[in-house]
Formats: structure tokens, C-alpha cells, sequence
């Protein structure tokens, strides 16, 4: 339970972080069935990964080519339920961790509406040059990347920059140093959020970048420079913004209409 409303019902805060608003009455039937549901048949997250996978990538330091001997392989990947399966008063799986070490995937629906808010952990994975499994339904979400792009990027790239700074900032007066890597990365993503509102278009590849960021995470360069370039690529993104070709809104209705072609197509699968 998250809260409460002004008009007295409950704000409830799902297992995949989303939240939603119900009134007592509802809370108590969902608390009647609820016990009667544990005996209905719980869709296997492993089986979906293993069977349903449409798209899977690999991310992070390997993916922006800033990967060293000790990196770890994380794998992201976009499975699809069967669409019979979400008549059930038990759904599949928002999103499944494993079955595999370091793979982390998300039911296509999830997905799509993580990703139309600009999210750059989902943008990065359709974008990825390191490709590991794609089927014709995954070339199709591939083909819609484009239409997950908007203006609302500014906000996700460089907001969460700036609340991580200032954590970081904390651990630089606790401890006497930052968590490098994660400095390194941060920096990263606003280099990319900076090529992706300039040219419509995200890169992942840290590309000429790559020596002075891996100077960032083994500590090479002082604090405060590092700070000035944080402060210059924000100030970078802002301008980016003014002179963007990406359109105030993601193409919600592509996707859309996409996403119900898919339930359609995984009706008896």
C-alpha cells in the first residue's frame, strides 16, 4: 500500500513499480479471490523468456564499448505472453529476471510503455550493436524504435543525472571519493541523451569518448573537472532541446496499434 487519496481510497503500488487507485470495496473482493487464485496455474517466467523471447541484447559497459577484463555480459531481452494467457485472473509476468545469469527481460507490453516515457535503459536496449537473439516479431519492434524517440528524452537523461550527482556528491563527503563507474556511466548518458536530441537518432558507442571516460572510472581525473564537464553537457542538452528535431511526444498510436497486431498474431501460442 502507497497512500491514500483525498477522497479516501488506496493508492497501491504494484510488484513492477506501478501504481494504481482502488476503492475498499475493490481491495476486498481482490482480497476474497486472492487465495482461490494461488491454486490457478502461475505462468512459468523461465518458460516465457525460454520460449517467448522476441528480441534480447547485450548492455551496458560490453554494449557502449567501455567494457574491461572484469565487466560482467548483461543480457536485456523483450519476451511475448501468449495472448490467451491474460484471460486468467493471474497475468504472466510484467517482467522476469533470468533464467540466465545476468539477463533481465520485459513482457512486450511492459516494454513498450517504459520505453514511450523515454526510458534509457529500454531505449538502449533496441539500439544495442551487440544483438543476440531476434525473431521476425523482434525486427518489427526494431523497426518501431524510432517511434519510442521524442523530447521527452531531456527529461529522463538529464533529470536522473542530476538526482545521481547529487548522491554522488554525499559519498564524496562521506567516504572522500565517488563510486567512479557509476560517474563514468552518468557522464556517458548525457553525452548520449546530448547526440540523441541533435540528431534524432541514440548512439550507444561511447565511440572518441571512450579513453577519457575510462579516466573517470579508474579515478584519473579530479572531481572538480569532472564536475565542470557534467555542468557543460547539461548546459549542452539544454541547447540540444531548443534545436531538436524529435517530436514533443513519442508515436504513441504506432505503438499502439502494433502491440494489439501482436495479441491478435499470439492468440493459441
Amino acid at each position: 500500500m502507497a497512500g491514500v487519496t483525498g477522497d479516501g481510497r488506496y493508492v497501491v503500488r504494484l510488484v513492477d513499480g506501478r501504481e494504481t487507485v482502488a476503492g475498499r470495496d475493490q481491495l476486498s473482493l481482490r482480497a476474497a479471490y486472492q487465495d482461490e487464485a494461488v491454486g490457478l496455474d502461475q505462468p512459468d517466467g523461465d518458460r516465457l523468456v525460454l520460449e517467448h523471447t522476441i528480441y534480447a541484447a547485450v548492455v551496458g559497459s560490453r554494449a557502449f564499448g567501455l567494457d574491461t577484463d572484469e565487466s560482467d555480459t548483461d543480457t536485456r531481452g523483450v519476451y511475448v505472453a501468449p495472448t490467451e494467457a491474460f484471460w486468467s485472473l493471474v497475468k504472466p509476468p510484467a517482467h522476469v529476471d533470468g533464467p540466465e545469469v545476468e539477463w533481465f527481460s520485459w513482457e512486450v507490453e511492459r516494454f513498450c510503455e517504459l520505453a514511450l516515457k523515454s526510458n534509457p535503459n529500454l531505449l538502449e536496449v533496441l539500439h544495442s550493436p551487440l544483438v543476440v537473439r531476434q525473431t521476425p516479431l523482434g525486427e518489427e519492434l526494431v523497426g518501431l524504435r524510432q517511434a519510442f524517440l521524442s523530447q521527452l528524452a531531456y527529461q529522463t537523461y538529464s533529470g536522473y543525472v542530476l538526482s545521481q550527482f547529487k548522491k554522488l556528491e554525499t559519498d564524496l563527503r562521506r567516504d572522500g571519493a565517488p563510486k567512479w563507474k557509476h560517474v563514468m556511466h552518468l557522464i556517458r548518458l548525457l553525452l548520449a541523451g546530448r547526440e540523441l536530441l541533435l540528431e534524432a537518432t541514440l548512439v550507444v558507442d561511447a565511440g572518441k569518448y571512450r579513453d577519457r571516460l575510462l579516466q573517470v572510472r579508474r579515478g584519473e581525473l579530479p572531481w572538480d573537472e569532472v564536475e565542470r564537464w557534467r555542468l557543460r553537457l547539461h548546459g549542452e542538452l539544454d541547447d540540444a532541446l531548443r534545436h531538436t528535431s524529435l517530436p514533443a511526444t513519442p508515436d504513441v498510436t504506432r505503438v499502439n496499434n502494433w502491440l494489439h497486431s501482436v495479441r491478435r498474431r499470439n492468440l493459441n501460442h
